[in-house]
């Protein structure tokens, strides 16, 4: 019995050196593998003059142009009645897209009338809430075409009040 109980000890011991040490493994490989995806990239060398080659013919393959006329929308505010007067220039991937643009113009319209009137005048009065609207119509008016897609959206008119 006394044998028994002694060792008792010792494999508690060696239970508990064998859990820190599988954790301890654990937590080395979710270290690792977190570097691995966030540092990853960073390895990649990239030669500045091709980079800024791309870039500037994607400048250059401007697509049809579709502009939307100026609208004025309430938007939402806690204190004081505000409202955005906008007008929007649609770039798009074929003239086919332009097309179905200026055939579905009301429910363009709508929808483009319907974001902005759920946003806020502290979301829209800085750089960040602009581009972010602008991210945001894009992907609403992708989902309405069937024939194609808006590449980029240009305010030509910006006013909040």
């Amino acid at each position: 019995m006394a044998k028994k109980e002694a060792t008792t000890p010792t494999e508690e011991g060696s239970k508990k050196k064998l859990i820190i040490i599988a954790a301890v493994v654990l937590l080395l490989i979710i270290g690792g593998g977190a570097a691995y995806f966030l540092l990853g990239n960073k390895d990649k060398k990239v030669d500045p003059q091709t980079e800024a080659a791309s870039l500037a013919a994607q400048a250059k393959q401007v697509g049809p142009m579709v502009n939307i006329d100026t609208f004025i929308v309430n938007i939402l505010d806690d204190q004081e009645s505000r409202y955005l007067k906008a007008a929007i220039t649609l770039e798009v991937d074929a003239e086919s897209t332009a097309t179905e643009i200026n055939n579905r113009l009301p429910q363009i319209k709508d929808a483009i009338l319907l974001l902005i009137g759920n946003k806020t005048y502290g979301e829209l009065r800085d750089m960040q809430g602009k581009l972010q609207l602008r991210g945001e119509l894009i992907n609403r008016l992708n989902e309405i075409l069937t024939k194609g897609k808006v590449k980029r959206i240009y305010f030509t008119d910006f006013v909040v009040q």
